[in-house]
């Protein structure tokens, strides 16, 4: 069975108001996304590989801040033949990479405000302390202010009418993930599923929203668009697109 290759996906266009967001996890067969603390141990080199496609057509690439805290974040493709491609496509060489933070409480020694190899944006609620944000502006890295009440909105406004953004690429974590969907803004979900049972009690899943009611009518209703398995890995790479 031949592998996926999302190099060649296409996209609907977006709203006016905000870019078409997809999320891409991995998750083990009983539904958990971390061991020991993060993701390694779950994907395969071929799940990889299909993240780094997945950031071809992307324009930005978003994590919470506890992902950049447990794993780091970053935009690149970790291929040149992947950044060639989207320099053929009028694209970038990289994404811009993005985060957001409702406390600014975020390693400032990471690459993601280290490196002048891509570009990053870090969304920070307006409930945040002043010297936090006075921190993350000594990196150099932009600084956007969100309303704590309405962040992920008005992150994904900023990034249609001020960075261009046509699809954003949104890579966790999982409470990150369950706001986008309470919001109403995610629109395809990408989901490889491991062929590992890691068991556990409490660990999180791809979408974790804490405090919220879950009845049958404020679910998620999902259409899935492809199912490819990859016996060599294991691993089954689902892709859903929301029902609206």
């Amino acid at each position: 069975m031949p592998k996926p290759d999302y190099t060649t996906l296409d996209f609907p266009d977006p709203p006016d108001d905000r870019p078409y967001v997809i999320v891409d996890m991995i998750a083990s067969a009983d539904g958990k996304t971390v061991i020991e603390g993060n993701e390694a141990g779950l994907g395969s080199r071929a799940d990889r590989r299909l993240l780094h496609e997945l950031r071809l057509h992307a324009d930005v690439v978003l994590a919470g801040a506890g992902t950049l805290r447990a794993t780091g974040a970053s935009p690149r493709l970790y291929d040149e033949d992947l950044d060639a491609l989207r320099l053929e496509r009028g694209k970038s060489r990289m994404p811009v990479g993005a985060v957001i933070s409702a406390s600014g409480d975020v390693p400032l020694d990471a690459a993601f405000f280290t490196s002048r190899e891509f570009d990053t944006y870090l969304y920070l609620a307006d409930s945040a302390p002043p010297a936090r944000r006075e921190a993350i502006e000594v990196t150099g890295r932009p600084v956007v202010e969100v309303p704590a009440d309405d962040a992920v909105p008005a992150m994904l406004r900023h990034m249609r009418s001020e960075l261009g953004a046509r699809l954003v690429m949104l890579e966790g974590g999982p409470t990150l993930n369950g706001a986008c969907f309470r919001a109403g803004v995610v629109d395809e979900l990408f989901l490889t599923l491991g062929g590992v049972v890691v068991g556990g009690h409490g660990l999180p899943t791809a979408v974790e929203m804490p405090g919220f009611e879950v009845t049958r009518e404020t679910v998620t209703r999902l259409e899935l668009l492809s199912a490819a398995p990859n016996p060599e890995t294991e691993e089954v790479y689902l892709r859903y697109r929301v029902r609206r």
